[in-house]
């Protein structure tokens, strides 16, 4: 299978595991010989906002930073944090996955939001979405997960609830016309 970094994954709707169940996830890396990592980009962590993790970090942020939810990354190593965001932004570390979308994952650009200094759009996300190799294309052909183009407004639109629906809609799909039967041709 082709490498589906930079792309949306969408869950199809009998997806049974409740940490993934109608989520939206962009993947940073995909590749045959290492698996894959993405993050979870419509699932919130509770009411979390940035401004308590900022106080835990001791930033001072200026403006309206510490008012943006923190998001579900993933269920792996859910107390690490990423950020996912435009690539107007970068530092040493930060991971240009495509043209566009970048993810950091240091105190600094948390530092950079919080003065306002940081990329123009942007989500922080606690844990991560990974796969071994060979388990998310194995999961793609047990219709389990549908791949569509990455769009930006789609990844940081704040409409959580409704970033299934509108990545569904990019591939032109009638949610009622989905089977929940995996099968062969």
């Amino acid at each position: 299978m082709k490498s589906l970094t930079g792309q949306l994954l969408v869950a199809m709707p009998q997806m049974l595991d409740q940490r993934f169940a109608r989520s939206v996830i962009y993947l940073c890396a995909h590749s045959e010989d290492a698996g894959a990592m993405g993050l979870v980009i419509n699932k919130l962590l509770g009411s979390l906002m940035l401004g308590e993790l900022f106080t835990q970090l001791d930033i001072s942020p200026s403006g309206a930073a510490d008012s943006r939810p923190v998001h579900f990354g993933g269920p792996v190593e859910a107390g690490r944090g990423f950020v996912l965001h435009t690539a107007d932004y970068s530092e040493g570390t930060t991971m240009i996955v495509d043209g566009n979308i970048a993810v950091t994952a240091t105190l600094e650009i948390l530092r950079a939001i919080g003065k306002g200094q940081g990329p123009r759009r942007s989500l922080f996300a606690l844990g991560y979405a990974g796969w071994a190799p060979g388990q998310l294309d194995a999961e793609i052909q047990a219709n389990g997960w549908l791949s569509v183009t990455a769009d930006d407004d789609i990844i940081f639109d704040t409409d959580q609830d409704g970033k299934w629906r509108r990545a569904l809609g990019r591939l032109g799909i009638d949610l009622s016309m989905l089977s929940t039967d995996a099968g062969h041709a």
